[in-house]
């Protein structure tokens, strides 16, 4: 049988390494992986690509990512990529200008290190937006900007209660200034405009394009359901699934409802049953632990310190209480769904792994692959665990460098100790442990090539160091395999992540092969062109 698709004059990436220069694929499958001998396979009717050294490698996969929310960023005020407060508040002004018709300014992603303490105020946004609510979640999402005209929409006053998951920031009167963390974002995120089953599907095959174009062939969605004024992207996948449209490969992560108990366990099994459907499936649940270092809401064991170096009351929030939280996990995986955790602080992490060692001790092994997200602040007595419970390391490897977030708002108030055990991926990677990779976008940049650079160098693209962490630097291979296979196995998309005969062909060809240039280089490779099954979903010009 005549392939319908050749690779040839490599290299190849496959699990052994770069150890073959030509791959055929017969419908949607890799239906051969080797030399000059494969090219036999060609037909009249085969399309040959010539590698001409660049790498084939599998498709990228991103085991934690908002595509749904970061389209529809795009799509209003993107804050995205602005480094101080002036450039923020110009880029609101402009989009409040060019978009008279909008009754509430909605977007997001500035940066807390452009505003003092990370926490911008209401009359900065009053100076730019004063007649119209303005709602702004920050780069990370824990956190939004909020203008006068909000605060006062939402009834929140000197004398409204901190929500129990969440804290509205006052200024030295006791006003609210203007910002609204965790749970507190919802008593404004609640009132902005919903948007409608035609926005979140057009955002979604938005978002999807641009991550083709990244390389990116499958991900995890790790929100889906309603959180923090974001609608639930449900609704979008389905129809995308059914229509053919939806050419990624998405497993959706049911969003756990952090103010109900084990009785929604029920309801999500109805949901995984009723929202899966051709290339997406909802078996993943959601679990939010904590929140994140920066803002002092990421779960630590001891507690933060304070601009003097001084011990603080504070020991950040468990949004799911951690006694309750084996029992959850426990239930959910013997109805075989996997669980998605976000723990950031070392107490969280911690209580994540304490609960899948509860679920192993009661249901046994079982096959549903748990993975902790985001992984900051890791006690090192708890690394191994990783390895002996089965349990997936899922990384976002861009922030585990130098910048000022880094180095401004969170270093400091962790304290030199615990400031050495942030992002350990080496250390994670040599006790056995299985490593995933994800962006959280739009967080940061869904760029694979991107992260893959900081892992292995531990510095920003395009910085010149100082290297965070040296020895949590790991190899361009381990690098790879994480966005791939690892990915992959956390996916439960066994037939996809590696390069062989029988596997799916969702594959990557990239402009060049990032292991002949210096490590350094690894963030200038791009992507050339990006297959699902064998069939192209996006080619760079002249490609």
């Amino acid at each position: 049988m005549h392939a319908d698709l050749l690779f040839t004059n490599g290299p190849v990436l496959t699990p052994e390494g770069r150890t073959a220069t030509a791959v055929a694929v017969t419908g949607d499958r890799i239906t051969a992986v080797g030399h000059a001998e494969v090219r036999d396979l060609a037909g009249p009717g085969t399309q040959v690509v010539d590698l001409a050294g660049r790498l084939l490698l599998p498709g990228f996969q991103d085991a934690h990512v908002h595509p749904v929310p970061a389209g529809l960023e795009l799509t209003q005020c993107d804050l995205t990529g602005t480094k101080t407060a002036a450039d923020t508040l110009a880029t609101v002004r402009a989009y409040a200008d060019a978009h008279p018709e909008r009754e509430w300014i909605t977007g997001g992603g500035w940066s807390m290190e452009a505003f003092e303490g990370g926490t911008p105020t209401k009359e900065l946004l009053d100076s730019v937006v004063p007649d119209r609510p303005v709602y702004l979640p920050n780069r990370d999402h824990h956190g939004a900007w909020v203008n006068s005209r909000a605060l006062e929409l939402a009834g929140i006053t000197r004398d409204a209660p901190d929500p129990a998951d969440g804290r509205i920031e006052r200024n030295a009167s006791g006003e609210p200034a203007g910002t609204l963390q965790e749970g507190a974002m919802q008593l404004v995120g609640r009132l902005t405009p919903p948007t409608t089953p035609a926005d979140r599907l057009a955002a979604l095959l938005h978002a999807q394009r641009h991550l083709h174009a990244l390389g990116i062939t499958a991900w995890q969605d790790a929100i889906v359901g309603k959180f923090a004024g974001m609608d639930d992207p449900s609704d979008a996948y389905l129809t995308a699934a059914r229509d053919g449209s939806l050419t990624a490969r998405v497993v959706g992560a049911l969003w756990w409802d952090r103010e109900r108990g084990a009785e929604q366990i029920s309801e999500l099994a109805e949901r995984r049953a009723a929202l899966s459907h051709g290339r997406f499936h909802a078996g993943s649940v959601k679990l939010m632990l904590d929140g994140v270092a920066e803002t002092g809401t990421a779960a630590l064991l001891d507690p933060y310190l304070d601009k003097c170096g001084c011990a603080t009351g504070n020991r950040g929030t468990s949004f799911i209480d951690p006694d309750q939280l084996p029992k959850y996990v426990t239930e959910l995986d013997a109805l075989g769904f996997q669980c998605h955790f976000h723990a950031l602080g070392d107490r969280a992490v911690r209580n994540a792994l304490d609960a899948v060692e509860a679920a192993r001790e009661a249901n046994g092994p079982t096959d549903t692959r748990p993975h902790l997200a985001h992984l900051q602040v890791v006690h090192p007595e708890d690394v191994a665990r990783f390895a002996r419970l089965g349990a997936v390391a899922n990384i976002q490897p861009l922030w585990a460098a130098h910048e000022p977030q880094m180095d401004e708002l969170t270093i400091p108030f962790l304290g030199p100790e615990r400031a050495l055990w942030q992002y350990p991926f080496g250390a994670l990677l040599r006790s056995g442990a299985t490593l995933a990779a994800g962006s959280d976008w739009p967080v940061s940049s869904p760029d694979p090539l991107q992260g893959i650079h900081v892992a292995v160098n531990r510095v920003e693209p395009a910085s010149a160091g100082p290297v965070f962490l040296p020895g949590e630097r790991i190899g361009l291979a381990e690098a790879l395999t994480a966005y791939t296979a690892g990915s992959a196995y956390a996916n439960h998309l066994d037939d996809t992540g590696r390069v062989a005969a029988g596997a799916l062909a969702d594959l990557v060809v990239l402009d060049r092969d990032p292991f002949a240039a210096p490590p350094e280089e690894i963030a200038e490779t791009r992507v050339a062109r990006t297959y699902v099954g064998g069939a192209e979903v996006y080619a760079a010009d002249g490609a």
